[in-house]
């Protein structure tokens, strides 16, 4: 133990409260007695302790009434719970109440030191994350994303400003830049963040699925409509809906969904009538829906009524003095997940990282530190652990020709290589799609593919 722990033992029993005095110092504690709930309170207001021991029946003012006024008093101290006529019903009305645990009497010593170290151990823990939530909070993180970059700095400010209106949001950017996180951004940080926020990526349902999960069914609308389902807009009544990926909605649904904003119902399939809602409507795409109107892919009218208020998200590769912070933030994540203890990044595994193109954004990157800390033998993870398109350079700033490798054929990979997984990002993984503005057939991406075994 690293200096005594003091603590204060508040029982009506003077016999027991010495027992506890002798028995704590025995162990390295202080402790400090008090003869009833109101002498304690009077202790705690007069010193800071560290672990608080309460019986529960005492005269004058009793444990109970003592755990209320603590906390109201905004005791920091884990209340630990003593009685004699210790019951399950007890010890969970005390924990409900805001004790950290409960012991019954006799006690032997041991029970007393385990659940003071269990103690110990959870406020170590509390104070650890304290110390990352400072850290992070010194770092720029708003409501759960992280930057210093002065373009999302602006943005952060942007998602205050609207966070409370209703106004529909349409929120740009390539795949992996976060896009998600901003809509939950904006729903946490409104007068909607008690209610629902529900996502929904448009390009990952089947097109004559889409419908009722947006707006529900009745029982026999189609085959297997075996009950009455809502869809995601009653389930978001009150909060926000995310509709991600909005580009990839089928022209026959936009009509539908242009009519839900304007009329604020909506009609479950199969239904005579239609239900009134109150949902804001956050969309994302990864696309050019300017473009798409254009062709006539998107109709315009939708665009406009989702673009009332747009955010554009710049990629990684313009928010290179991020790519530190979130690496670190990666590396931590995936450590308590993998229990693994700290892990760092050696200077030149971080000179690839930032010199990278990222083409798959945010989540790419995240993908490599993950495969880092699983490849990396020891405590540090060195450019043997990352992907060979980090190691050689291929985001485009560092040269993909090195002196001792003149091999026309192995830049003409490398560059085919990486025009590849751009096209791959550009599309949210939309293999046909990619295929398309690689102006190759999808039978030679797929074969391309799995030359590069890309994923």
């Amino acid at each position: 133990m690293t200096g005594a722990k003091h603590i204060l033992v508040i029982d009506d029993e003077e016999n027991l409260r010495h027992m506890l005095s002798l028995m704590l110092a025995r162990q390295g504690y202080q402790a400090q007695t008090a003869a009833d709930g109101a002498e304690g309170l009077r202790c705690l207001r007069e010193k800071v302790y560290d672990f608080i021991l309460c019986d529960i029946r005492m005269p004058e003012m009793d444990g109970k009434t003592f755990l209320v006024k603590a906390l109201e008093d905004h005791a920091k101290a884990p209340i630990i719970m003593m009685s004699a006529y210790g019951t399950v019903d007890i010890a969970v009305e005390c924990m409900k109440m805001g004790a950290y645990d409960f012991i019954s009497k006799p006690f032997k010593k041991d029970e007393i030191v385990m659940v003071l170290k269990k103690a110990e151990e959870r406020e170590r823990l509390k104070a650890e994350n304290s110390q990352m939530r400072e850290v992070m909070a010194g770092r720029n993180i708003f409501s759960g994303i992280i930057s210093r970059n002065s373009i999302m700095t602006e943005i952060f400010g942007q998602i205050r400003k609207i966070a409370d209106l209703k106004t529909t949001v349409l929120i740009l950017g390539e795949s992996g830049t976060g896009k998600e996180l901003v809509a939950s951004a904006i729903h946490r940080n409104g007068n909607r963040a008690k209610r629902p926020f529900v996502a929904v990526n448009c390009g990952a349902i089947p097109e004559n699925l889409l419908e009722s999960v947006l707006f529900g069914h009745v029982r026999g609308a189609f085959t297997d409509a075996a009950n009455d389902q809502a869809g995601l807009f009653e389930e978001a009544d009150g909060g926000t809906l995310f509709l991600d990926e909005i580009g990839e909605m089928p022209l026959s649904l936009q009509v539908k969904l242009l009519r839900v904003l304007q009329e604020e119902e909506i009609r479950r399939v199969g239904a005579g009538s239609s239900r009134k809602i109150n949902v804001r409507v956050v969309s994302a795409t990864s696309r050019d829906l300017e473009a798409d109107v254009r062709s006539g892919r998107f109709r315009e009218d939708l665009y406009f009524r989702l673009n009332v208020f747009f955010i554009q998200l710049p990629p990684l590769r313009e928010r290179a003095e991020d790519i530190p912070l979130l690496a670190e933030f990666f590396l931590s994540k995936n450590a308590s997940a993998m229990e693994r203890p700290p892990i760092r990044i050696a200077p030149e595994a971080m000179r690839c990282l930032m010199a990278y193109d990222w083409p798959g954004n945010i989540r790419e990157l995240e993908n490599v530190i993950e495969r880092g800390m699983i490849l990396c033998e020891g405590d540090v993870i060195d450019g043997e652990c990352l992907p060979v398109s980090l190691r050689e350079g291929l985001g485009g700033k560092q040269l993909i020709f090195k002196d001792e490798n003149l091999s026309i054929k192995k830049a003409e990979d490398a560059i085919e290589r990486d025009l590849i997984r751009k096209a791959l990002a550009k599309t949210a993984g939309n293999r046909t799609q990619a295929a398309k503005i690689l102006e190759i057939s999808h039978r030679s991406l797929l074969y391309k593919l799995k030359e590069y075994g890309i994923e």
